[in-house]
């Protein structure tokens, strides 16, 4: 229990604070932050997060929204689909559970949009549920507690992980302590460069400073005029969130506004196959006036 005592004692002191941990916990407002922080900054998600509960409060305002009212409340956000995941989610929730968010990692596991980690995150954050939640912060802390790495880069297995973190997260503090490990993971146990001097587990750590600095190299993503797929995707969705409600755009006329230049005839085909998926993730709608958020 060293390890407890000494991490939750330094999570008190310098813990970061965030709207999704303030006051009192709700359950919903946890499985939204939950959502939200998949593939985003905690930054970006601390501004988006209140205004997006203005606007949907409880579960019962999300599970009547429509596609486009989500999508443009998502605005900032990027990687739209997990709008509709959410609020398809909500839907699940208010049909099957009287609008009651479970408790239960494998009831949460069922929803839309909901994997693995966001369905022990919940459990634990929104109901102290002792079940281990692994993230890449996490994953790093734990590979380095675990036994002495050589790289920074070094983490250990899912299975090594879950059974170390197992013999660690205290019976009564479960949600304290993924977000201590996670914060020291995000300050302190980073990277590319660890701080072991000021780590309150340094004593306890067989890879303090010990650890040879190297950079992960990064798959390349798909790419459309130099920049991954995935911006261009966004940036459509972007110019048609800024249209009034209903608004058509021709194609060309979306992709000139998007790209800030003409659609040319070598990129239409790339240009299609982006819109049907778009319109298959349901985000926009395609009719003989043109394109437009989804409903």
């Amino acid at each position: 229990m060293d390890h407890a005592r000494s991490l939750l004692r330094w999570y008190r002191k310098h813990g970061r604070t965030f709207p999704w941990r303030s006051g009192k916990l709700d359950p919903y407002v946890v499985l939204v932050s939950e959502i939200m922080l998949q593939q985003t900054q905690t930054s970006r998600v601390s501004e988006a997060l209140p205004r997006f509960l203005r606007q949907f409060p409880t579960v019962f305002d999300l599970a009547r929204a429509g596609n486009g009212e989500i999508i443009r409340q998502w605005q900032g956000m990027g990687y739209n689909s997990r709008a509709l995941r959410l609020r398809d989610a909500a839907k699940t929730i208010v049909r099957e559970y009287d609008g009651v968010i479970p408790s239960s990692p494998e009831i949460l596991l069922s929803l839309p949009g909901v994997g693995p980690y966001t369905s022990a995150a919940v459990a634990c954050f929104a109901f102290n549920t002792r079940v281990v939640v692994l993230d890449v912060n996490v994953r790093r802390v734990y590979s380095r507690l675990v036994k002495r790495q050589k790289y920074t880069t070094d983490v250990e297995p899912d299975e090594v992980l879950t059974r170390f973190a197992e013999s660690l997260i205290p019976q009564r503090t479960s949600s304290q302590w993924h977000h201590a490990v996670m914060d020291l993971g995000a300050t302190i146990c980073t990277a590319r460069a660890p701080q072991c001097t000021v780590c309150p587990l340094a004593s306890l750590c067989p890879s303090n400073n010990v650890l040879q600095s190297v950079s992960r190299t990064r798959k390349k993503e798909p790419e459309f005029r130099g920049k991954p797929q995935r911006i261009w995707r966004g940036r459509f969705i972007e110019v048609l969130r800024g249209q009034k409600p209903h608004t058509h755009l021709r194609p060309a006329q979306l992709f000139a506004l998007a790209t800030q230049s003409p659609l040319s005839a070598h990129e239409e085909e790339w240009f299609t196959a982006v819109l049907n998926r778009l319109e298959a993730d349901g985000l926009i709608l395609r009719t003989r006036w043109g394109v437009r958020l989804a409903d």
